[in-house]
């Protein structure tokens, strides 16, 4: 096998030999000589056989050598750089780089103001105008006890919630698939409620003296956004951390907000807690709820669709991703029965850079 293989290497060896060679041809050779640990003597008798048709650079000769080339194969090189120095220098390497994306101009100050006021009327009576419902919430958590998101499933919950009266219940339906009959306030594990007004409306209440501030423009779901930032100092806070449900925290809490330019409605807010109690076990608390239109008896109601909760407790990781699926008008003879639906696309979540709008065109 040996001998055969050095056959091949004479073979390769007197086809690259009958013909010149680029700048370029010669790296992929030398590299490729380096890889396949050709004998360095074989190879620098080689190179003194090799007519350049472009001009060798000393950085070439320094990147093969940072590549391992041999003693024998540099001198070769050097001798080829001289014998190549009557050919122009290549030119420069053009770098182009990819073109920034053009800056969309922040709203006037009257403009943020108008915006945060409606916003804030709205979020303060949102709850009230929602009607009576049922929808699935399907619950999938997850777990890293490495802290670096290597998630592992946990399980997947399906409930049925009850939106009557202004008050939400929920009822387990599904554990992994399985019929089960529990309350979900019995459920071990993470769990989260609030999404139906409460966590929004306590936001922009004047009793949490939040401060807003311009943030960004940003597209969602294919929409415009403002996107505000807030914060709610912990001594006005009303967001609680329950742990095992027998510790207790309020920390404060900062956070986005996303509002659709067309509609000035709320499409995504975040939360993410400061000033956490330094002995209480969770360290790190946050949440991202995300609303959409659904149908309602024929009506278009502005709704939760997906809400993603993490926590860290020392290096343990926790996840929750909640979604509100199958909304129906509640009432005491409606039943619904339903599977788990598959997971929420990522394009129906993920934020995008927004973008100018085309120039007008202009009328001859």
């Amino acid at each position: 096998m040996r001998h055969f293989l050095s056959f091949m290497i004479a073979a390769v060896l007197l086809c690259w030999a009958q013909t010149k060679m680029s700048v370029a041809q010669l790296r992929s050779f030398v590299r490729s000589s380096i890889q396949l640990k050709h004998d360095d003597q074989k190879v620098a008798s080689f190179l003194k056989k090799v007519q350049l048709s472009d001009r060798l650079e000393d950085r070439e000769i320094e990147e093969l050598e940072g590549q391992g080339a041999g003693p024998s194969t540099l001198n070769a090189l050097r001798a080829l750089r001289e014998a190549s120095s009557k050919f122009p220098p290549a030119p420069p390497v053009v770098v182009v780089k990819p073109a920034a994306p053009p800056v969309i101009p922040p709203p006037g100050a009257a403009e943020q103001e108008r915006v945060l006021v409606q916003v804030r009327q709205y979020a303060l009576a949102y709850d009230q105008r929602l009607p009576d419902f049922i929808c699935a919430q399907v619950t999938r958590r997850f777990f890293d006890p490495t802290g670096l998101e290597f998630w592992r499933g946990s399980d997947t919950i399906t409930a049925k919630l009850t939106y009557f009266q202004n008050k939400e219940e929920k009822k387990v339906l599904f554990i992994n698939g399985s019929y089960q009959d529990i309350d979900y306030e019995k459920l071990g594990g993470a769990t989260s409620t609030g999404e139906f007004g409460s966590l929004l409306k306590e936001v922009f209440e004047p009793g949490s003296h939040g401060s807003f501030a311009w943030e960004r423009w940003a597209t969602l779901r294919g929409h415009r956004m403002y996107v505000f930032s807030y914060r709610v100092p912990r001594e006005f806070s009303k967001w609680k951390l329950l742990y095992e449900r027998s510790l207790e925290d309020v920390p404060g809490y900062s956070g986005l907000i996303f509002v659709d330019k067309e509609t000035v409605q709320v499409m995504r807010v975040t939360l993410e807690a400061t000033e956490i109690t330094p002995s209480f076990p969770i360290q790190a608390a946050s949440t991202k709820l995300d609303y959409d239109y659904a149908s309602i008896s024929e009506r278009q109601y502005l709704l939760p669709l997906r809400a993603e909760i993490r926590m860290r407790s020392g290096k343990t990781l926790i996840k929750n991703e909640v979604e509100f699926r199958m909304y129906r008008k509640f009432g005491t003879d409606v039943n619904i029965t339903f599977d788990t639906p598959d997971a929420l696309s990522s394009d129906q979540l993920e934020e995008k850079p927004a973008t100018p709008p085309p120039p007008a065109p202009v009328k001859p």
